[in-house]
């Protein structure tokens, strides 16, 4: 048996359809959201809505809070300053809280295909390259970005 694969996939452009058709093509099974509040403008892509649809098609949906990146780090990200906003979201990530939910993605991506969800099309320019990035090194993990 190879590694377990994680993928890394921000909603930015997509519909709630057409993540949908990306992460059942993939294979997945659990979509833990890392925003640190799950709800979005475009239709379908808030908590709510986005678990129903999930669920419909199979994929358990997990909220991970403690994983999201606070408004007061988003700037780095925005602005090009991606090193300075990464380094300060690695900061955050020692809180026994996101201590937690980091081991609970290590956990459920041991026997399940899971993706790691944001907004940000590019994982390049969001936290949860960090996210995927610490879950790969506690264990290893085949990373795939969608």
């Amino acid at each position: 048996m190879g590694r377990s694969e994680i993928l890394s996939i921000g909603y930015e452009g997509r519909s709630q359809q057409d993540l949908l058709a990306t992460l059942t093509s993939h294979g997945v099974t659990v979509v833990v959201d890392v925003r640190l509040n799950p709800i979005s403008r475009k239709p379908g892509l808030s908590k709510t809505r986005l678990a129903e649809a999930l669920a419909a098609a199979g994929i358990e949906y997990r909220h991970l809070k403690a994983l999201g990146n606070p408004r007061t780090n988003r700037s780095p990200f925005h602005e090009g300053r991606i090193a300075e906003g990464c380094d300060e979201f690695r900061k955050l990530l020692a809180a026994p809280e996101a201590e937690s939910a980091l081991q609970q993605i290590v956990n459920a991506s041991r026997h399940t295909k899971l993706a790691v969800l944001c907004f940000e099309k590019s994982h390049d320019h969001c936290h949860r390259q960090i996210v995927v990035d610490e879950v790969d090194s506690r264990e290893s993990r085949d990373i795939t970005y969608v």
